[in-house]
């Protein structure tokens, strides 16, 4: 959909089995943060210590070498992986990339088959899809995993002196192949194999753990073997069915919708050969916004086209002449695909958007062109001669007019951070597609008049013959609106005192009306899908979590028939894949993912529909807090609109300030889901052993610890291999041994001697709360509050967010920042503004050039502050915030009106080079220009107003641009006719004062 590009992230993730969130801080997180902070172009570390996993990302500067940076970031790790604990695994490194947002994510929901359905889609589903060109990683959530349970009961372990760590060893060495070496039989050397794996899992039962007085023990007298399913963790359900999630992920640098239409066509097939019971189906697909995007920018870009026609036929009323300035269109815009294709580029909606604007601008040159040819020949001249005297008029006006365009969207390529790489396209294609239609304007225009318009006599009184008779009222109404013109501007070359205090009057005005738009980062689309994060109290079951969910599920179903799929996922995925380390997840946590049906067949929008979800919600009490995110994470942008970060070490005083800022946020209109991005202490169990008393029974730490994880947790005695598939065996204490304080504390430890201990002997188990994840924002502490925007712009809510944090009572080691997307505006602004200063500076320079005088560019310049406030005016009156995009469209506007002036002021210059006086020659330019400006403002104008109002999927984006472009134009249009000639009679009458006054002084000198 965007433009290809490598953001400057790179992730570490470190597994610690056992560890909590704190430990996790201190003996991982920390050390790697510390020895990471010294990477170059480093912009920003956090990091996310949760139970078992570090997650630290390190973002770079933009711009930054990304594959360096991952390759000095794994050097760092190396060197500093002795510093952690010799549990910890080794740290993954990986660059993020937009290969980790799934392209496609399916389902499968099956009845009998469900057990074994891991198996069967492994088999039968993801090893297809993986060989399809492109596809990087396809994964399962949600599965259920076959798991072969030895649960022991530990009175008998006790009584026969065996420990889980014995069976354990015991179940691994029953379970081998071992190969046995060679041996020579005749001629021939036969392997040896001694077999001992089972080939059923009920074999275990037969495995002989003990002797007790010359009798075997088996293991099925003092554990109750299962060859069943792992205990459930992550419940997935498909629009209320069983189901698993299947998550395909692109390579880098691979074609999304390729890759997607690959997968649809092969979706038949798949189901064909699964059981009859299971079902395949897609819960959300990326490349069908991407495909109804670019569809919907493809119409766009042929409106523009009829209506740029439709303008050029109106003002000129001649087929063949509107066929020659139309045809500019097609050869300027084969360009841009070459452009695409030469740099590798994709058709996006960047490139696609660039053609619709450029397609109102290409044939402003032609327009200019060919109206002065026609001018001279309704003089009488030839139409070769015409076309020769015509364009020599004109051309260095409209070369003139060009650089200026290029002087607009060339920095555009030169711009730095996120909004550099998402605009360059839109730099390069503008500018490439202007200086060929310049060309073609200067030299393919002038000769195809010649040869294709007919000379007229002059003073033949024009001929309207068939459907051309339909013309006749238009050139009666542009003759009309010549007059009125020039009545006009010669009232406001009379009167220029009263017109510029008029005019600027009209742009101060507007100041306060740019002092009162709102501001917003990027507008949000709607996608056709919804997502929701749902969080219940601490601590509590994935079975209580799947109760409330079905609940929910049961109302949104019955409630909203705009949702097609609904995939409802409860609990903490077992896998390991890159996107489920990604998710929020927890036992008391359901997320939601759901796609509507296209938006052209409900009538609601995903906006109004996450507000009504938000109301179901608020009526469980179950639930503490929720997220209903409306549509996907574009542009790059941050997830969270809003962030206010509260950086301090204290978890008591951080944790109070972002409650009461967030309660106060909440009462803010316009924000919705305003939640801490640190759950709430959660109560654990923590096991405090007395050093001293394990070293008078031989045991440390260490081994202790070791010994409580493997009888709770389990431990993996051997993998139990069926059909090629591995299954893992644990051993641990049955379930009812290990569900109340009173079976911790009776665990049994082992010394080296073999002698028994109970674990209360050598420690106390106390309850204590602890943080479920410790966040750090360059290798602090940092808790936020997170808000979502709900229906009003980013600048209507932080404005009372920082007069509430100039309120609070602040301790000196504790400090507030606010971030978000609110921050990436900022910055992104900061970055247009810079930009438009520089265009500005060099729009005044190429126009110095063209003159050669800075008197001509600054009267031509008085024209932009009218565009600014066309644009101020536009965005008030259809409530649009003054966003990214609607910048972009400012910042086009300092090119586009100025070429207007360009056009007048240059032909004023060539009448006063024949010697017509000032006044005169600036009504007579100004009438003779009237039709070539209104024509090059209208086909822009008209250009945009698709993009404007637009209705398709991803329309929302571009909005703002064309409400921009369409108010500052036609307003600054409006007023340039006016105020561009006055400008111009004021400095010219105050020059030829001067010049008059140099004269009588010289006349007076010779006569003395």
């Amino acid at each position: 959909m965007y433009p290809k590009m490598d953001l400057p992230t790179v992730m570490v993730m470190t597994t610690y089995q056992g560890a909590n969130a704190a430990d996790i801080e201190t003996n991982v997180s920390r050390i790697l943060e510390d020895n990471l902070n010294t990477v170059e172009n480093l912009k920003k570390i956090t990091s996310k210590s949760s139970d078992d996993i570090s997650v630290i990302t390190i973002e770079l500067e933009w711009g930054s070498d990304i594959t360096e940076a991952v390759n000095d970031i794994r050097d760092v790790v190396g060197r500093v992986q002795s510093l952690l604990p010799d549990e910890v695994d080794d740290p993954e490194v990986f660059k993020f990339s937009s290969s980790m947002i799934p392209v496609q994510v399916l389902y499968a929901t099956a009845d009998e088959s469900y057990p074994a359905l891991n198996k069967i889609l492994d088999e039968k589903v993801v090893n297809p899809l993986n060989r399809i060109n492109g596809v990087g990683a396809v994964s399962l959530m949600g599965s259920p995993v076959r798991e072969i349970q030895v649960n022991v009961d530990p009175r008998k372990l006790e009584a026969y002196n065996l420990s889980v760590e014995q069976l354990g060893s015991i179940i691994g060495y029953e379970n081998l192949d071992t190969p046995g070496g060679t041996i020579d039989i005749g001629q021939q050397t036969i392997n040896i194999r001694a077999i001992g794996e089972m080939k059923s899992s009920d074999e275990l039962r037969s495995i002989v753990v003990a002797d007790h007085g010359g009798r075997p023990i088996y293991l099925r007298e003092i554990a109750e073997i299962r060859d069943t399913l792992e205990k459930v963790t992550l419940d997935e359900r498909i629009n209320g069915k069983e189901g698993v999630r299947i998550i395909i992920q692109k390579q880098s640098g691979a074609n999304s919708v390729q890759i997607a239409n690959s997968v649809n066509d092969m979706i038949p097939a798949l189901q064909a050969s699964l059981p009859s019971d299971v079902e395949l189906g897609v819960v959300y697909d990326t490349s069908e916004s991407i495909i109804n995007s670019i569809n919907s920018l493809s119409e766009t870009v042929l409106y523009a086209f009829i209506f740029v026609m439709l303008v050029v036929l109106f003002f000129l009323g001649k087929w063949r002449a509107t066929f020659i300035i139309v045809l500019t269109i097609p050869i300027s815009l084969i360009t841009a695909f070459i452009y695409l294709f030469a740099t590798g580029s994709t058709l996006n909606i960047i490139s696609l958007s660039s053609l619709s604007i450029a397609i109102g601008m290409v044939v402003d040159d032609a327009i200019v062109v060919l109206e002065n040819i026609t001018k001279h020949m309704e003089r009488g001249s030839s139409p070769r001669e015409a076309s020769i005297y015509g364009t020599n008029e004109v051309w260095l006006a409209v070369i003139a007019t060009t650089l200026v365009i290029v002087a607009v969207f060339m920095p555009l390529t030169l711009l730095s951070g996120m909004a550099g790489i998402m605009f360059k396209e839109l730099g390069w294609i503008v500018t490439i597609v202007t200086c060929v239609s310049t060309v073609a304007a200067i030299s393919l225009t002038p000769m195809l008049t010649s040869l294709m318009l007919k000379q007229e006599k002059p003073g033949q009184q024009k001929q309207y013959k068939g459907i051309g008779i339909i013309f006749k009222p238009i050139e009666k109404f542009l003759d009309w609106l010549d007059k009125v013109y020039a009545n006009i501007l010669t009232w406001a070359v009379r009167h220029r005192a009263v017109v510029l205090i008029l005019a600027a009057g009209i742009f101060f005005s507007s100041i306060f009306l740019f002092m009162g738009t709102p501001f917003d980062f990027f507008p949000k689309t709607d996608d056709s899908r919804l997502s929701a994060s749902i969080e219940l109290e601490q601590g509590v079951s994935v079975e209580y979590s799947m109760k409330i969910a079905r609940q929910i599920d049961s109302i949104w179903r019955t409630k909203y028939p705009e949702i097609h799929v609904m995939s409802t996922s409860t609990g903490t995925p077992s896998s390991n894949n890159t996107f489920a380390a990604m998710q929020t997840t927890g036992t008391h946590i359901i997320n939601y993912t759901m796609r509507l049906v296209p938006r052209d067949e409900r009538d609601r929008t995903i906006f109004d529909l996450s507000e009504l979800m938000r109301e179901d919600l608020d009526e469980f009490a179950e639930i503490v807090d929720y997220t209903v995110t409306a549509g996907s994470t574009g542009m790059g942008s941050s997830e969270v609109d809003i962030q206010v970060k509260i950086f301090g070490y204290d978890f008591d005083v951080t944790d109070e300030i972002a409650r009461t800022l967030r309660d106060q946020i909440r009462e803010i209109p316009g924000t919705a889901d305003v939640q801490l991005s640190r759950d709430e202490m959660r109560p654990e169990y923590r096991v405090i052993f007395d050093r001293e008393k394990l070293a008078s029974y031989g045991l440390n730490t260490a081994t202790a610890s070791v010994y409580v994880r493997n009888r709770i947790n389990g431990l993996t005695a051997s993998k139990y291999r069926e059909d090629g598939d591995e299954y893992d065996i644990i051993v641990r204490y049955g379930e009812e041994f290990r569900t109340s304080l009173d079976a911790v504390e009776n665990i049994t430890l082992y010394n080296s001697a073999g002698h028994a201990i109970k674990l209360r002997e050598v420690g106390t188990i106390v309850e204590e709360f602890a943080p479920p994840t410790i966040e750090r924002e360059n290798r602090q502490r940092v808790i936020s509050v997170d808000v979502t925007l709900a229906g009003a712009a980013m600048s209507d809510v932080t404005a009372p967010i920082q007069e509430m944090i100039a309120q609070l009572d602040i301790p000196d080691d504790i400090y507030i920042e606010i971030g978000g997307s609110f921050e990436d505006m900022q910055e992104t602004m900061q970055d247009m503004m810079t930009l438009l200063l520089l265009i500005v500076i060099l729009v005044y320079i190429v126009m110095a050039t063209q003159f050669e005088s800075f008197r001509m560019p600054f009267i031509i310049m008085f024209s932009l502050p009218f565009a600014f406030t066309g644009v101020f005016l536009a965005l008030w009156l259809t409530g649009t915030s003054m966003s990214v995009i609607a910048m972009i469209g400012a910042i086009m506007l300092v090119g586009i009106v100025v070429k207007n002036g360009i056009v007048m002021v240059d032909f004023t210059n060539l009448l006063r080079e024949r010697g017509m006086a000032l006044n005169q020659s600036v009504i007579a330019a100004g009438k003779s220009r009237l039709r070539p400006v209104l024509m090059t403002s209208l086909t822009t104008i008209l250009g945009m107003v698709p993009l404007a109002i637009g209705s398709g999927e991803g329309s929302e984006i571009w909005k703002p641009m064309g409400i921009a472009v369409i108010g500052g134009l036609t307003f600054s249009t409006i007023l340039t006719l006016v105020v561009i000639p006055v400008m111009y009679s004021l400095f010219g009458s105050g020059r030829l004062k001067r010049q008059r006054k140099l004269e009588l002084q010289t006349q007076a000198m010779l006569d003395d």
